[in-house]
């Protein structure tokens, strides 16, 4: 899918998922990833009393453990997309 109408549809979404004091571990991917086989496109927002300040780090970790491309980051808040597998 063209990456600027992945960005279009982002602007809509609600975040589905919230990264909080927990930080990010195993159940927050298993989370992700449970969400992207239900949706291709999800949001999710990282909360200020997460332990880990860089959100870049956050990003990076969900995108490797779920194989999954980053679509925007805006402020504490990013949208990462996954192609559906087809059917065979």
């Amino acid at each position: 899918m063209d990456k600027i109408k992945l960005k279009q549809h982002a602007k809509n979404l609600q975040p589905v998922l919230r990264i909080g004091k927990n930080g990010i571990n195993e159940n927050v991917v298993i989370e992700v990833e449970k969400l992207l086989k239900k949706r291709y496109i999800i949001k999710i927002k990282v909360l200020n009393n997460c332990p880990i300040e860089d959100i870049k780090q956050i990003i990076e970790f969900v995108l490797t453990k779920t194989g999954s491309e980053l679509v925007s980051k805006v402020g504490n808040t990013f949208t990462i997309y996954r192609r559906k597998a087809k059917a065979k």
